[in-house]
């Protein structure tokens, strides 16, 4: 099987994560076809845009995306159309990407890097999937207008189809009955008429899949149980919005933003695969970044879209083994352990494998 990859290595901190994510790609004995594109501040500067369309065509033309970062702080000032971040909305929304998988594990190595008390994080496993296409981030009407009184007033528009709340309730069903057997969805009903028919909707996909056990919990309450019980949790979904902070918040829980993968899919089980962090725009350049997240993220894409399972698990537990022998990036560095730069945790994944 050839396996065709878009890579995006993007701004920052991208080129760097993303060249160890390869290196470790080709240890495996499988067949890719690699092929690097232009985006976000390096799309813009490339070729005016951060999507541009050669690169749109092209991760059209491939299996699956392997995106780094996107983000230059010296292009904040372009209009927001232009500006690196619209590169991931845009990809997300012209293939589709409906399903964000975010998963917030804490390896035993790293439960004291946890801002929360050990026997609160230690053996947390939770899979959050965000749906990732509509609610506020895309509702039409939007903008900022002049009121009768001259007062400017912006506006964005929370809206979800029950064929698009369907959609992502079956990949959390299918994800849930996959683990252990339970999903909570989280929503904001007590307020919002949207959130009310997600609530409905998905109470109505539940029927389907007798063997989950479904929850539900609005959101305010879901982030306050995220600091105070987060193990109660095993798949949580959620839309767009609600699912982009508790994400984050969840993604906090492990220690370190740098150490989780993510992964985006349309109904076709094509994926856009990267770490949750950012461009880092800082650290740029000055070979400390952790590059485990882009590696996770890459076993993922793996196991998600290529069905190579084996794999998969197989750079998952050569980094799972590089921690144990105590290789840490600066952002999880503790005393008594050993503090490397990016291209040596790359090195040391590959010797495991």
């Amino acid at each position: 099987m050839n396996m065709k990859i878009c890579v995006l290595p993007g701004d920052g901190i991208g080129p760097e994560i993303i060249t160890q994510a390869l290196r470790v790609l080709s240890a495996l004995d499988l067949n890719f076809e690699l092929t690097e594109a232009p985006v976000g501040g390096a799309g813009y500067r490339a070729l005016g845009h951060p999507l541009p369309e050669s690169t749109l065509r092209l991760a059209r033309q491939s299996d699956a995306i392997l995106f780094g970062a996107v983000g230059d702080f010296s292009l904040d000032t372009l209009p927001r159309e232009l500006r690196p971040e619209q590169a991931i909305l845009g990809l997300r929304k012209a293939l589709n990407l409906f399903a964000n998988f975010r998963p917030a594990l804490v390896y035993p190595e790293l439960v004291q890097a946890s801002s929360l008390r050990p026997e609160v994080v230690a053996g947390l496993d939770i899979l959050i999937i965000r749906e990732l296409t509509g609610d506020i981030y895309f509702g039409q009407p939007r903008g900022i207008r002049v009121l009768e009184n001259g007062e400017r007033e912006g506006f964005d528009t929370m809206r979800y189809s029950e064929s698009e709340i369907r959609r992502v309730a079956h990949v959390g069903f299918q994800a849930a009955a996959k683990r252990g057997g339970r999903l909570c969805s989280v929503d904001k009903a007590n307020v919002l008429d949207t959130m009310q028919l997600w609530r409905e909707v998905v109470s109505a996909v539940g029927r389907e899949y007798p063997g989950v056990e479904l929850s539900h919990m609005y959101v305010d309450n879901c982030a306050m149980q995220l600091l105070k019980n987060p193990k109660q949790f095993d798949v949580i979904v959620t839309g767009n919005m609600f699912g982009d902070i508790l994400s984050d918040e969840a993604s906090m829980l492990t220690g370190s933003i740098g150490m989780l993968p993510s992964a985006s899919l349309n109904e076709h089980k094509f994926g856009l695969y990267e770490p949750i962090h950012g461009s880092a725009p800082d650290i740029a350049g000055q070979d400390i970044a952790n590059p485990l997240a882009t590696i996770l993220s890459a076993a993922m894409m793996l196991r998600y879209t290529f069905n190579e399972a084996g794999s998969a698990e197989r750079i998952e537990a050569a980094v799972r083994k590089v921690l144990a022998q105590g290789f840490r990036t600066s952002d999880i560095f503790e005393p008594g352990t050993r503090q490397v730069g990016t291209r040596a945790m790359g090195d040391a994944v590959l010797a495991v494998l």
